[in-house]
């Protein structure tokens, strides 16, 4: 027994160092930028301790507001905001509609949105640049906002149908009876059933949307339109030597989708477990 006892802290023990020893290579990066960002031009090479000996916090301001962040930063908010919104919306109807309707093509329509994700998000983007400049939608707000919604449709139906395949059919008869249609089951039923499969799909579109560059480098050229990404991108041009700076915007960039995840990474665990769904 005490044999056992021993080999199983050993193991535990070994399984518990192999993962502080992942976190701590994960996390090393974040924390030397926020150190760096911390420090000035003239100490980020002199100063090798963990804890700057002069914190210096103008590098945020000088990011903020010298690099135009402010606006760079309300604009990737707005665009999360719409875009998963809207991904929420439309995958949760249309997942609906493909687990609990009939209708000509169910499947094929389905396999469509499956085979898509097939796809890698660059080579999907030619075609959507293409398409928004046909409709003379490139360089404005609601062509990058549909081109964002385009992209997170196909895994979020996925996981919504998953969820709604297993709704219990009572629930609907009995929704029935009450007097619901089918938009009124959808939304005292299955909405609040699927709520851990809706917040994995919002965590996961919200880091897609807040960290995507390519796309709204193609399509926003205009600043007052840039996203936080993209602004960094520009904003690291001329402050490419400027490390404390450059540092200060990155962490600017990074703490929001941190911060949304540390607090909400209970969801993610919630929601793709096999007995998340209560039925």
């Amino acid at each position: 027994m005490n044999r056992y006892n021993t080999t199983n802290f050993f193991k535990g023990f070994l399984i518990h160092l192999f993962l502080m020893t992942v976190a701590v290579t994960c996390l090393f990066p974040l924390f030397w930028m926020v150190r760096s960002a911390l420090m000035t031009k003239e100490t980020i090479f002199t100063d090798n301790s963990l804890i700057p000996a002069v914190i210096e916090f103008g590098n945020f301001k000088t990011a903020w507001v010298e690099g135009d962040f402010g606006m760079y930063f309300l604009n990737s908010v707005f665009y999360t905001a719409t875009v998963v919104f809207g991904i929420v919306l439309i995958s949760s109807l249309a997942a609906y509609a493909f687990s609990r309707l009939r209708f000509p093509g169910k499947d094929i329509f389905f396999y469509m949105f499956i085979l898509a994700m097939m796809i890698p998000l660059p080579g999907s983007f030619v075609p959507l640049v293409v398409l928004m400049n046909k409709l003379q939608l490139v360089n404005t707000r609601i062509g990058y906002i549909l081109c964002m919604i385009n992209v997170g449709l196909s895994v979020s139906i996925l996981l919504l149908k998953t969820f709604f395949d297993k709704m219990s059919p009572e629930l609907e008869d009995m929704a029935r009876i009450d007097g619901c249609g089918r938009l009124g089951i959808w939304w005292h039923i299955a909405l609040p059933l699927a709520r851990p499969a809706i917040a994995v799909v919002v965590i996961f579109n919200s880091l897609n949307v807040w960290n995507e560059f390519i796309l709204a480098n193609l399509l926003l050229t205009d600043d007052a339109l840039m996203t936080l990404q993209t602004g960094l991108f520009k904003f690291r041009g001329p402050n490419l030597a400027d490390y404390p700076v450059l540092m200060a915007g990155l962490t600017i960039s990074a703490a929001p989708i941190i911060i949304i995840y540390l607090f909400m990474q209970k969801h993610i665990i919630k929601g793709l477990s096999p007995g998340a769904f209560v039925g």
